[in-house]
């Protein structure tokens, strides 16, 4: 295995009083067009048939969740009444779909209103400085914030969250723990600059300068709620489903986003199989091929994301849209589970000691050994797996500890430490 150095970033502490209400949080992800809009709205409508006071959200940017639901949606959650059989009385299922403009104006809106500010004195159209103020990621922080916003609310019991297709939803999963370091250290030194600079450029320039504002909100969602946004999609409440169809590509790219989320310590509870044929087509001359391939590929699923459990739905003989198609949907879909449970016993980063002594286990399902680099530096641990990489801060007696061994077999890396002499 080879060592690679990089570049190390601080521990991140928590806040004194800074909870958070355990509201079960859902997030489905997939290649595109798999079908994880029909799967996350047909979850939310079968938990608010069950009793929940449901939410779906669409995180994606290509919204089309409205389109499933039937109903137009905007940023704001929006009551969807419906008369579903079984259902309780006073059913309680609202959606909404997460604007980015929105939600970075209600959150981060000092900053915003100066980055419009500087590019309309270059000269740029207002329309188009509205565009660029929206930063690298901030599709993806405007998304977090506005889930983490109706997790703690109070207002929901479930939030199930239609995410963008693998890639963006690995970098909207990951952003508080990549984002933090980097923002931190940017903010610190645009302070200083401030400070020194900008009471003296004031008086000989006209461009738009940061002020108190600014800092104050950049400040707030830095040290706050990036921290909260962490704590929400690695804790207990939270898992992501992987929604495939039995073709190779997509099976290929969810086992990928499986190891880049077990990377995140961020658990993975089920698999959906979606548009299966039904098993009388099998006996058609014309789909036995595809009945037999689509055989094989649901068997490779199961083996391979063992012990995730792999829920089956049917290829339908229409689209999925209205509200009683997704929750009869939904109902067989779970088959008897519920919806809004931990599907899977979660697989997680831990620290252990043994004779040898300390060590890190790290799961990473699919991960390729020869593609994983290990390397520590200055009380954090390096790891990238096939691209991606994470920074994990270490405890006290492994910080001061050397780097030992790193064995990646069976999808576990166990990472070993040496203790310094007289350590």
């Amino acid at each position: 295995m080879s060592i690679t150095r990089l570049r190390a970033r601080a521990s991140p502490a928590v806040a004194a009083g800074d909870t958070l209400r355990v509201v079960r949080v859902v997030l489905y992800t997939g290649k595109g067009g798999v079908g994880k809009t029909t799967t996350a709205a047909a979850t939310a409508a079968h938990a608010a048939a069950r009793g929940a006071r449901a939410l779906v959200l669409s995180a994606d940017p290509a919204h089309s969740l409205g389109d499933v639901l039937g109903e137009r949606l905007g940023p704001e959650p929006r009551r969807l009444a419906a008369a579903l059989r079984g259902a309780p009385r006073g059913l309680s299922l609202h959606a909404a779909e997460i604007d980015a403009r929105f939600a970075m104006e209600r959150h981060w809106g000092a900053v915003r209103d100066w980055l419009v500010a500087v590019f309309r004195y270059q000269g740029i159209d207002e329309t188009v400085a509205e565009e660029l103020a929206l930063l690298p990621g901030a599709e993806e922080l405007a998304a977090l914030l506005a889930v983490e916003e109706h997790a703690r609310g109070g207002a929901f019991d479930v939030v199930v969250v239609d995410c963008a297709p693998t890639g963006s939803a690995l970098r909207l999963l990951a952003l508080p723990d990549l984002a933090r370091g980097a923002f931190r250290v940017l903010l610190r030194v645009q302070q200083m600059l401030a400070s020194v600079v900008t009471p003296l450029a004031r008086s000989v320039l006209a461009a738009p300068l940061p002020d108190a504002a600014v800092f104050r909100d950049a400040e707030a969602l830095i040290f706050r709620r990036l921290l909260r946004l962490r704590r929400l999609v690695s804790g207990a409440q939270t898992s992501v489903r992987l929604v495939v169809t039995p073709e190779r590509m997509v099976i290929d790219e969810a086992l990928r986003a499986h190891t880049d989320l077990a990377l995140f310590d961020l658990r993975c509870d089920a698999v959906v199989m979606n548009r299966l044929l039904p098993e009388a087509a099998a006996h058609e001359p014309f789909f036995q091929d595809w009945s037999r391939v689509q055989a094989e590929r649901v068997a490779e699923v199961e083996e391979r994301f063992a012990p995730l459990p792999v829920l089956r739905a049917p290829l339908r003989e229409d689209e999925v849209i209205g509200l009683a198609r997704l929750a009869e949907h939904g109902a067989e879909l779970f088959a008897g589970r519920e919806p809004d449970a931990l599907l899977a016993p979660p697989e997680r980063l831990r620290f252990a000691k043994d004779a040898a002594g300390y060590r890190l286990e790290l799961p990473l399902p699919h991960a390729d050994p020869g593609a994983v680099e290990v390397a520590k530096r200055e009380g954090a641990l390096f790891v990238a797996a096939g691209g991606v990489r994470r920074s994990l801060p270490l405890p006290r007696p492994l910080a001061r500890a050397a780097l030992g061994s790193a064995r990646l077999a069976e999808g576990l890396l166990v990472v070993r430490f040496v203790p310094e002499a007289g350590g």
